[in-house]
């Protein structure tokens, strides 16, 4: 099992930035990817960046390349989420998720953060 809490959501102006926090527990970190998604009402859930524990290689939707980095902090086990130069249409839940790197749908899930972007 692997429990996530996300912090670090809130009210911004368009262009500017928030940084998103995803705090992970549990034995075999290690073995998973962890995942940043949003959803905004009336529309589906959306993938937004992906790392591993291990490596350094991360991956992310083209909405969100060269604006949004994820990146982790292991002695935290903490994942982030920075997100530069905001648009009103990023407004939306965000959440972390994780899976076992063995399987290809997403397991664990936090509660979410909310991110408003003002015009």
């Amino acid at each position: 099992q692997v429990q996530l809490v996300e912090s670090g959501g809130g009210l911004v102006q368009a262009g500017g930035s928030l940084r998103l926090s995803c705090a992970a527990s549990g034995r075999t970190l290690s073995r998973h990817v962890m995942g940043w998604f949003r959803q905004a009402p009336g529309k589906e859930r959306e993938f937004l960046a992906a790392i591993a524990w291990t490596g350094s290689s991360a991956h992310y939707s083209d909405s969100v390349k060269g604006r949004f980095t994820i990146s982790r902090d292991n002695a935290k086990n903490t994942v982030y989420l920075q997100m530069n130069s905001l648009k009103p249409e990023d407004t939306a839940g965000y959440y972390c998720a994780a899976r076992r790197v063995i399987v290809r749908e997403y397991e664990f899930w936090g509660q979410g953060t909310q991110v408003t972007v003002s015009s």
